[in-house]
């Protein structure tokens, strides 16, 4: 009898298909290694820690009773994030009003989430997250969407086009559009949070790691996620 490739060294699509086979662990283990990433983008969609749990709570059985629909016309953690960032959007129609802002075409959101910091202003650094976290939220979720995955997850537009099922094309328009009606509050705390915090252009890229999502039933293994 042929020897099975242990969990941890499979594959994301073997691992797939083995829980779709009813192996009891193998979802669990797909969960493990994506489920930071998945847990980052809802973050930063939804600017709520409660509600991206939520999002990515739902996302994960929504993947665990799904899985057998798979058919490999896509990578595994591009299915996974499709079905995350669904999860975020449904959570997102169902809330908020929207305000109407507007940000230059070739500004990247990123250079705005996360400014150069002194190890002195941390305080000042999670009010600005907070209050970009909350323009984010004025923004139509398909263009969210697009400016978390692109901006500031650092997604290529190519692949972000897959995580989100539209040209490439879409996804450089909505984040033009989105960056636009960010412009004024971007350029407001651009300009109060350099004195705080140092900002220059000398700014190198500092990406600090996202928290893990809150344990969730499935990275027990086996059984329903929720």
């Amino acid at each position: 009898m042929e020897e099975r490739i242990p969990l941890g060294e499979a594959d994301d699509a073997d691992l797939l298909a083995r829980h779709v086979a009813g192996e009891p662990d193998a979802f669990g283990e797909l969960v493990r290694r994506h489920r930071d990433r998945l847990w980052a983008v809802a973050l930063r969609t939804l600017g709520d820690r409660e509600e991206a749990a939520d999002a990515v709570q739902d996302a994960l059985v929504s993947a665990f009773r799904s899985a057998h629909t798979f058919r490999g016309q896509s990578a595994v953690t591009t299915w996974l994030h499709r079905i995350t960032v669904n999860a975020c959007l449904d959570r997102v129609r169902r809330a908020a009003s929207r305000r109407t802002a507007t940000m230059a075409d070739d500004d990247n959101l990123e250079a705005h989430l996360e400014p150069h910091e002194s190890a002195e202003a941390p305080a000042e650094r999670e009010e600005l997250h907070r209050e970009l976290l909350r323009a984010l939220g004025t923004l139509p979720p398909e263009q969210r969407a697009a400016l978390v995955l692109v901006d500031m997850q650092g997604y290529p537009v190519a692949e972000a086009a897959a995580v989100l099922a539209v040209p490439e094309g879409t996804v450089k328009s909505r984040c033009a559009r989105g960056r636009a009606r960010l412009l004024p509050l971007l350029t407001h705390l651009r300009s109060g949070g350099a004195d705080r915090t140092g900002a220059g252009p000398g700014r190198q890229r500092n990406r600090s790691a996202e928290p893990s999502v809150p344990p969730a039933g499935t990275e027990q293994g086996g059984g329903d996620p929720r």
